[in-house]
Order: structure tokens, then C-alpha cells, then sequence
């Protein structure tokens, strides 16, 4: 994955230096010239949102868009550099920041369809961090234009692949707590051989669509919806199934032991009689957890020669 990372970022500094003798032209605009490969820059500002076992909508738990709740959606952020060649094609190098966030009591007034999910009354929330190197393809400008024919706008794809932090934390009494060191599902105790602990950074697949429009000469917004698909089911620290809690105490000193128990195990929080043991399902280890991001972009580009005896 550092090796992915670094050869993007060595293909973007090429095109960055690149001595323009070594490029053709084509006309941008009655001003100016363009180079094959152009350099945009920007910043982004949008939401994010995640598809984890936490929250949803009513029933067992569609997944995907079926168990989609805009009211875990969260603000989110970030900055991009592209190298564009000829308007059709990009690499693209971006950083996004943003938080996401779950909980089943959001299934309250459902809760008689949700099969327990509501009774298990978990929730979580996590900072994303997340870099991605990605390649653009813009269908429009596979064909060639005529000077001033082109369109402003650009309908674009968007596939890549990515590197991610998260951590995944939960509330008890007013306090935050990291439950990855708590070991809420016995990762890594010997009791539990099956269940190995997950790293905070991992590696995503980041699929999605946009919209590129030219409001003038090297200057761009972008509307654009990504996806990232995730090769870990712990993204809300919930994905098998309830340890026996004296597992805890075998392995973390006391105090933490104590709020790893309480952690993993909140059904005890709600008066419905609900009491699950040792063995039974916590979450549901078929289906990894993924996030997505919605986003305004605001890009500019390296303006080209200017063409002799045009404008100023």
C-alpha cells in the first residue's frame, strides 16, 4: 500500500515539474494555451456517513442503502491535487477528515421489528481519516472539441484505492473511552482464539461518481459522491459475538476491566428483560462496515501561456 501511495505521489510530482517543451497544446480559451496535463488543486467540504451493525432502519438489517439513516450523517472535510491529461483523464491524491456514528436506540420507535438489534442498545462514533489515490475518467472529453465547443460541465468517474484511520470510542457516564484496547468482543485473549484484534489503520477501495463544472477559466466546482469499501467489520468495534465478561479481568487490569464490561454488554441499560450471554450475536460478521462521502469541491488549475496578441 506505501508503495502505491509513493509512486502516485511520484507520478504527481512529474506531471507537477514536467517542462512544458516536452508538452503539446491545445487552445483553453481565447487567452490561453493549455498543456496536455494540467494541475487542479482544491478543497472539499461535505458529509460523511457509515453502513456498520449499529443503528439503520427497522427489521432484521438490509445493509447497504436499504439501512441508510440521514440522521447519523456528520460534517466532513478535505484537500486534493490532480494531474489532468487532455480533460479526460486524472490522478488524483486527496485527504479527507470527517467522523462517523451509530446507535441502536435510533431504532426505538421500530423496535419491535429489529429481532433484538434495538434491545442491544450499543452505539459508537469514530474520526476518519482517510488518503486515497485515485484515477478519474472524464467520458465527455474522450471526443475532441473545436476551440470553445467544449462543455463546462463533466460528468466523471472515480475508482482508486486508499488508506484509513479510525477509532472507534463509546460513552459511559459522560466519558469517551477507545474500545479497540478494551477488547469488547475478546480479541486476542486466549479464550478466543478466532478472534484476532484489528488494526485502526487499514486499507479501502474508494468507488464513486461526480460532477465537474468550469465556472470560469481555472476555476472548478465539483459535486461527488464516494464510497469506500472496507475490508474490516470493526469500524463500530461490533462484528461477533458476547464473551463470557470474566474474560476481561483474565487479561486487563481491573478498572479497565470493568468498563470493557459494561462496554460490551449494554443491554442491561434498558428495563426490557433483555439479557444476552456468552456465545450469542453481537453483530453480524458476513457483511464488512463501509462509510461514503458527499462533498462540494472548489478546484483551480495552473492558468497556461498566454496566447501572443490576446488580452493582457
Amino acid at each position: 500500500m506505501q508503495k502505491t501511495i509513493k509512486q502516485g505521489l511520484s507520478l504527481l510530482c512529474i506531471c507537477i515539474i514536467a517542462k512544458q517543451g516536452f508538452s503539446q497544446y491545445y487552445f483553453r480559451d481565447d487567452k490561453h494555451y493549455s498543456n496536455d496535463v494540467v494541475i487542479e488543486a482544491g478543497v472539499a467540504i461535505g458529509v460523511m456517513n457509515s453502513f456498520t451493525d449499529l443503528g439503520g432502519r427497522s427489521g432484521q438489517g438490509k445493509g447497504f442503502l436499504k439501512d441508510l439513516t440521514m440522521k447519523t450523517t456528520r460534517p466532513s472535510a478535505g484537500f486534493y491535487a490532480a494531474a489532468i491529461y487532455r480533460e479526460w483523464l486524472a490522478v488524483r491524491l486527496e485527504a479527507t477528515f470527517g467522523t462517523v456514528h451509530g446507535y441502536d436506540s435510533i431504532l426505538q420507535n421500530v423496535a419491535a421489528s429489529t429481532q433484538g438489534r434495538y434491545e442491544r442498545n450499543l452505539s459508537f462514533k469514530s474520526p476518519v481519516r482517510d488518503v486515497q489515490l485515485a484515477l478519474e475518467l472524464h467520458p465527455l472529453f474522450l471526443k475532441y472539441y473545436e476551440e470553445n465547443k467544449a462543455p463546462f460541465w463533466s460528468p466523471y468517474l472515480v475508482a482508486g484505492i486508499g488508506l484509513f484511520n479510525f477509532n472507534p470510542q463509546a460513552q459511559l457516564n459522560g466519558k469517551w473511552y477507545d474500545l479497540q484496547p478494551l477488547r469488547t468482543e475478546g480479541q486476542g485473549f486466549a479464550e478466543y482464539p478466532g478472534k484476532k484484534q484489528y488494526k485502526r489503520t487499514q486499507v479501502n477501495v474508494p468507488l464513486g461518481i461526480g460532477l465537474r463544472y468550469e465556472i470560469k477559466t481555472n476555476l472548478f466546482i465539483r459535486a461527488e459522491l464516494v464510497h469506500r469499501i472496507l475490508f474490516t467489520d470493526y469500524l463500530d468495534d461490533v462484528s461477533g459475538t458476547y464473551i463470557d465478561p470474566a474474560a476481561f479481568y483474565n487479561h486487563l487490569p481491573a478498572e479497565q476491566a470493568a468498563i470493557a464490561e459494561q462496554l460490551a454488554n449494554r443491554s442491561m441499560m434498558l428495563e426490557n428483560g433483555y439479557r444476552p450471554g456468552p456465545g450469542e450475536q453481537r453483530g453480524n460478521p458476513k457483511d464488512n462496515d463501509s462509510y461514503f462521502t458527499f462533498q462540494l469541491k472548489l478546484g483551480y488549475t495552473i492558468p497556461g501561456q498566454k496566447r501572443k496578441g490576446v488580452g493582457r
